[in-house]
């Protein structure tokens, strides 16, 4: 069986040089029924290695209930990639960033109050070990020693750039060796001095990440590993998008001109990303720079292959440069999956969310406002409820540390909103006969990378009325996983119809004989999610920079689909339409 070496500065496969050209390609992002098409892509472009991360969130939802089936189905896509000719690289480091929710890492870990992340905690690591002692052996069928397709296992993930604790990165090493792991393990980090020096092991091949400067870039590595591949093992030629910010492009020869750069160098690379996909559910990361910044729920990247698989000029441009280098492409590309304007789907009936609290979540009493995670909640929204007295004039209502976004209602009238970004207060007044106080939050992403990682979300300090915190909470964890139980009702039919403001679950029906993809646009809708046939397409916001939402044929099927469109501001026209076309800002 063939097994990658490292001889002096150099791959070797089955005895012969090999220069890696891989894309990355997250079999979590893609529909199952479309991995093959995205592989065949990544192929025709000239590539012969894919690489993905895989996400401890995505496989452990809950604390022990494991996850293998469908999008979810790790041997398959590995297999898949191996019957199709590909080297397959796999990350599957407790923590992955990728623009992921929390990086990868379950949410669950945060029940326990004293946990330390990415480093020898003992409760930590043993989280660890259950997780790899379920993965491992999934794994270890599939790796070149043992007939297939993965040749390398990165140990963490650019952990340079989050802490130094070497005697972690050995832990996670043997974690690997102890359970079969026996094909060649890497890390990868930026190229700093930090960064090399924090994330990178003795004995081990170090790779560099960067998106531009590859001379600079390589020379720093050189620095440190004077006689090893020069190896980018994520080549940033595109980026991803954060809500309220403009979408990101870059230019497809610019990108083509540092890839071709670093083949001169006799550089392996891996494209990151090849083809981004999309952040289904509630799956999207977020990042805190100078603030929070959720990412966006496409996750198109301005990849050489687009959100929905098309080729692009960037790919093109991709692939004349591996042609110059002599690598062999067919003549033929791949033909598009095809797409469809459906037209408008009137939503026929709705319910409010806050009258169907009872048919979706079980309530829990608490002193004081917990955050998510201490119920045992991941995703999605959670309703804290208390009654206040009165009378009270003139003051001012507090969220202390929101995560990440609250409408804020007083006896069900609408007074505000409140963001992590821009927490500012909000005037309230209270009559004598007092009020009820309804905070509904919104998690809009788990930070996955940097030092404010442990990230509780909710209202994760407490509520106060100028500077008296208020006590004596009912709260109403609302992960909306199902809608089944959801006391829809017609529409009825009204003139001047204006948003009330509160958030309403819509529903309406798309009839259709054949199957294509499309793409969901709300014009004229404020803020929420949507969901087709029970799948959770993810959510939208009409700040942009996002406009559609990718729907893959696969999710829809011949005759009525059912489409469910949870609006947490309100909309004066609840009608959807599905067009042939993105619109990514």
């Amino acid at each position: 069986m063939a097994k990658l070496e490292v001889r002096s500065s150099q791959f070797f496969w089955d005895n012969k040089p090999l220069q890696i050209i891989s894309g990355a390609l997250h079999y979590f992002r893609v529909v199952p029924e479309y991995w093959q098409d995205r592989l065949l892509k990544l192929k025709a472009c000239g590539f012969n290695t894919v690489e993905t991360y895989i996400p401890w969130n995505f496989h452990e939802p809950e604390e022990g209930v494991f996850r293998f089936d469908g999008i979810a189905n790790i041997e398959r896509f590995v297999t898949l990639a191996g019957e199709l000719g590909l080297h397959v690289i796999v990350r599957p480091s407790p923590y992955i960033c990728a623009e992921w929710e929390f990086g990868g890492l379950p949410a669950w870990l945060l029940r326990y109050p004293d946990i330390r992340l990415r480093c020898m905690d003992d409760v930590y690591l043993q989280k660890v070990n259950a997780y790899y002692d379920v993965l491992l052996p999934k794994l270890v069928p599939l790796q070149s020693t043992n007939g297939g397709p993965i040749i390398a296992m990165q140990i963490e993930n650019e952990y340079g750039s989050y802490g130094n604790d070497q005697e972690y990165m050995a832990y996670l090493k043997k974690a690997l060796e102890v359970r079969g792991t026996d094909v060649l393990l890497f890390t990868s980090d930026g190229p700093t001095d930090q960064m090399l020096q924090g994330g990178t092991l003795p004995g081990v091949l170090a790779t560099v990440n960067f998106g531009s400067r590859p001379e600079e870039g390589f020379a720093k590595f050189r620095e440190y590993r004077p006689e090893e591949p020069l190896f980018c093992m994520e080549y940033w030629n595109g980026w991803f998008d954060h809500w309220l910010k403009p979408h990101h492009t870059r230019d497809s020869q610019d990108a083509a001109d540092v890839f071709d750069r670093m083949l001169q160098a006799r550089a392996s690379v891996n494209f990151y990303m090849f083809h981004g996909g999309t952040n289904f559910g509630f799956y999207n990361g977020a990042n805190y720079q100078d603030k929070y910044e959720p990412t966006v729920t496409s996750y198109d990247y301005d990849a050489p292959l687009s959100e929905c698989g098309d080729i692009t000029e960037k790919y093109l441009a991709v692939r004349e440069v591996l042609q110059k280098h002599g690598v062999e492409v067919s003549e033929s590309l791949p033909q598009p999956v095809g797409k469809k304007k459906y037209g408008m789907v009137q939503m026929r009936q709705s319910a409010e969310l806050m009258g169907s609290l009872e048919a979706l979540t079980v309530p829990v009493k608490r002193k004081c406002p917990e955050p998510m995670e201490k119920l045992g909640q991941a995703y999605g929204l959670i309703l804290y409820r208390t009654h206040v007295t009165g009378p009270r004039t003139g003051q001012m209502l507090h969220l202390q540390e929101v995560h990440d976004r609250a409408q804020v209602f007083l006896n069900g009238v609408s007074i505000g909103t409140v963001e992590r970004w821009d927490p500012k207060p909000l005037p309230v007044h209270i009559p004598p006969e007092g009020a009820t106080l309804d905070i509904l939050v919104e998690n809009m992403g788990r930070i996955n990378y940097g030092p404010q990682l442990k990230d509780y979300k909710g209202i994760t300090e407490g509520v106060r009325l100028d500077n008296q915190f208020l006590f004596d909470w009912t709260i109403y964890p609302l992960p909306l996983t199902s809608h089944q139980a959801i006391p829809f009702e017609d529409i009825q039919p009204q003139t001047d119809r204006l948003p009330n403001e509160k958030p309403v679950f819509y529903k309406g029906e798309l009839v259709i004989e054949d199957i294509m993809d499309t793409f969901v646009r709300l014009d004229g809708w404020t803020k929420g999610f949507v969901w087709i046939n029970g799948f959770h397409l993810g959510r939208y916001w009409e700040k942009g920079p996002q406009r559609t939402l990718y729907l893959p044929g696969p999710l829809l099927r011949e005759g009525t689909n059912e489409l469910i469109v949870l609006e947490l501001h309100g909309t004066e026209k609840p009608v959807v339409e599905l067009t042939d076309a993105p619109d990514l800002g």
